[in-house]
């Protein structure tokens, strides 16, 4: 599991990416399509057309990370838009990484009265 810390954003690059990328080429989709700054130690988060494949990429101050995963069965839930980014706090990445859909996670139980 990644373990994000206090301070770190996370961002998914809307739409489809191709796959075949790697460091280098993510890192440059960073900056010139998403304009962001790929340096700042912040997550983003790409995704396959067929939405069985994610990979997320961050920059640890000496270089640069690169993690995938791959669902056997099913999709990463993932917003309709067909470009820009979205940012996502650090509990719905965790939701979204384990197949869960995170836009509205459902609580198991809920108090009824106080005390």
């Amino acid at each position: 599991m990644i373990q994000v810390a206090g301070g770190v954003r996370v961002y998914l690059a809307l739409g489809r990416t191709d796959m075949r990328k790697g460091m280098n080429g993510l890192s440059m989709l960073v900056q010139e399509v998403l304009g962001k700054d790929v340096f700042t130690g912040h997550l983003f988060v790409f995704r396959r057309r067929r939405g069985d494949l994610i990979k997320i990429l961050a920059w640890d101050g000496q270089g640069f990370c690169l993690f995938a995963k791959r669902l056997e069965r099913g999709r990463f839930v993932w917003p309709s838009a067909n470009d820009g980014v979205a940012h996502v706090t650090s509990a719905q990445l965790s939701m979204l990484l384990e197949g869960i859909d995170w836009r509205m996670p459902q609580r198991t139980w809920r108090p009824e009265m106080a005390g």
